[in-house]
């Protein structure tokens, strides 16, 4: 007997917290739904005036999609044209591993003079590196860095860049090196040249220029006074002051006067 009363009594008190439980529940539950009907009412109250201006509300700004910097690359290592034809007339192209890959490197040829067989009456002026300073002499369809890693003709800039620091610099902020597209990638893309786009590799020097015109500008255009060009030496209407008698003055001054009477 004393053990079914114990059961009853522990039921009972389960059921007394499992109630408490409940109702704190459902407490929290109205609590929640009354802010979140408060927060509603606020929003709309607020956006009412707004949306009866005509005014859009504001929403989180997003970042603008940026278009891409397209920089034009190589098709692929340089082919040699054939000066023969084949019995079709046709003529054909050799990649440059085709020759120099049975061939031994000659590191002595430093410069053009000393070509006796290929490449004779090239152009060759690139300060004091000689052909293997920027040719792969274990693959003759790559470059090397001066470190002797091999690079692909496509990314030629790269070997570039090494040496020509400060053109690289001004190259990623659009001051050297042709460009078409637009400035502002928000708008539209961007393409870029490629180094040898412009510069012969073994001749990348360019002729000095100078500017044969002067820019035209409000600077150095002369001067204009209200009466026309004034000159020096002279008045407002284009008289020298020079060599005139008083009588002269009185005269252009009476005449001035009268011209400035009738209007």
């Amino acid at each position: 007997m004393p053990r079914i009363a114990n059961l009853i009594f522990a039921g009972v008190a389960c059921v007394a917290v499992a109630m408490v439980f409940v109702v704190i529940g459902r407490t929290e539950t109205r609590q929640e739904t009354r802010q979140e009907t408060h927060q509603e009412t606020h929003r709309d109250v607020h956006a009412a005036p707004a949306e009866a201006a005509g005014v859009t509300p504001a929403t989180p700004s997003e970042s603008p999609v940026l278009h891409p910097v397209v920089i034009r690359k190589p098709a692929g290592p340089p082919r040699i044209e054939l000066a023969g034809m084949d019995p079709q007339g046709r003529s054909g192209s050799v990649a440059c591993s085709t020759c120099h890959s049975v061939r031994k490197p000659d590191l002595a040829n430093i410069s053009a003079a000393t070509l006796n067989e290929f490449h004779q009456g090239m152009t060759f002026n690139h300060g004091t590196i000689v052909c293997y300073s920027c040719h792969n002499p274990d693959d003759a369809d790559s470059l090397r860095l001066a470190d002797g890693t091999s690079v692909a003709y496509e990314n030629v800039m790269t070997l570039c860049s090494q040496c020509h620091g400060s053109q690289a610099t001004a190259f990623a902020h659009g001051a050297h090196g042709g460009m078409n597209g637009h400035w502002d990638l928000t708008r539209g893309p961007q393409m870029k040249n490629n180094c040898i786009d412009c510069h012969d590799p073994h001749a990348p020097n360019y002729p000095k220029m100078i500017v044969g015109f002067e820019p035209k500008d409000r600077f150095n255009t002369p001067a204009e006074s209200d009466h026309g060009t004034t000159n020096p030496g002279t008045t407002g209407h284009g008289h020298s002051d020079h060599g005139h008698s008083d009588h002269g003055h009185s005269q252009h001054d009476h005449s001035g006067a009268e011209s400035h009477d009738d209007h």
